[in-house]
């Protein structure tokens, strides 16, 4: 009984071992959250206003406003981690860290609107 005790133990240390990501997994999420921004916007884009007067119509931009928002947004956020990931400092820290994410969320969100 203690042997298949201990084999499971082991099998459930072994199962929950940390996994490490793939090291362009970042590289990969940035890519997709973009071509979903630039399709939402493309979507916005082509949809006419006039259509706005019938309910029925308002699926598909508002899927893609809803989305393409919750994709540019994790974009900002990605971006915003990815610079603020290399810097250390603690606690003493902590408010340049805050002021640096807020700035570079500020950049991102330009970018991201074209407002460069």
């Amino acid at each position: 009984m203690s042997e298949a005790l201990g084999n499971f133990e082991g099998l459930l240390r072994e199962a929950l071992a940390p996994v490490e990501p793939p090291e362009d997994l970042a590289l990969r999420l940035e890519s997709t959250l973009e071509s979903i921004t630039e399709m939402a916007a493309d979507e916005l884009q082509e949809w006419e206003l006039s259509a706005m007067r019938d309910p029925r119509n308002w699926a598909r931009p508002a899927t893609a406003l809803v989305v393409g928002g919750g994709a540019g947004v994790a974009l900002v956020l990605l971006r915003s981690r990815r610079r603020a990931h290399g810097s250390s400092g603690g606690l003493s820290g902590a408010r340049e860290s805050a002021e640096r994410t807020v700035r570079d969320l500020g950049r991102e969100t330009r970018k991201l609107l074209g407002n460069h």
